[in-house]
């Protein structure tokens, strides 16, 4: 059985007033629909350097007014916890950003940065000189299984952060932030609102 013509129409302006299909302005940003692209963990960057296949990547999912919020990238060498994920703490970081947001920028796109650390959810391997993670505990994770592994992953022990180590960290935010601003990656795209506001 066919559709007439009118049936056809009316639910393509039921579908168009959805709320999720409608605009939304969020502080200085026109967002064109409220539907947005979370941050996906690809461990694709290699030497935590991201890389130019991202930009492809990023921009096929890009769209004029659309929000996609990077995948999680780390703000400090001790901040790491998974092979290959992208980092924002040093210059060659952020030059290898520029043309993955240029690209999303290019098709009208609006990309925000989900800076990151993982805390105690990573292992001696990926600390500097094989330090312990800090944490804000000293109790150890239990092994978790990943969906990119064939076994479960394993931490190490946590080392409980010192309160006046926690300026220090403080900093590496403050820096990584600066760091993805000057990529071109805007931050918090909810910090004034509450994802039901979205919706």
């Amino acid at each position: 059985m066919g559709h007439s013509v009118e049936t056809v129409q009316q639910e393509v302006q039921q579908a168009l007033t959805m709320p999720v299909l409608t605009p939304y302005k969020m502080g200085r940003f026109n967002l064109s629909h409220r539907m947005v692209m979370p941050p996906m963990t690809r461990q694709r960057s290699w030497n935590n350097i991201p890389q130019p296949h991202a930009a492809v990547y990023y921009s096929q999912r890009a769209s004029k007014g659309g929000l996609i919020i990077s995948e999680a990238t780390v703000i400090s060498e001790a901040a790491r916890g998974y092979k290959d994920t992208p980092g924002i703490w040093s210059k060659e970081q952020v030059e290898a950003w520029k043309p993955i947001v240029d690209a999303v920028h290019a098709k009208g796109g609006i990309f925000f940065c989900q800076i990151w650390h993982v805390g105690r959810a990573s292992t001696y391997e990926y600390q500097p000189n094989g330090q312990a993670p800090i944490s804000s505990t000293s109790n150890e994770l239990k092994p978790q299984l990943q969906a990119n592994a064939d076994e479960p992953a394993k931490f190490s022990p946590p080392r409980r952060l010192a309160t006046d180590e926690i300026p220090q960290v403080v900093d590496q935010y403050r820096l990584a932030a600066r760091n993805a601003m000057e990529a071109g990656k805007f931050l918090s795209p909810f910090k004034h609102h509450k994802l039901t506001d979205l919706l």
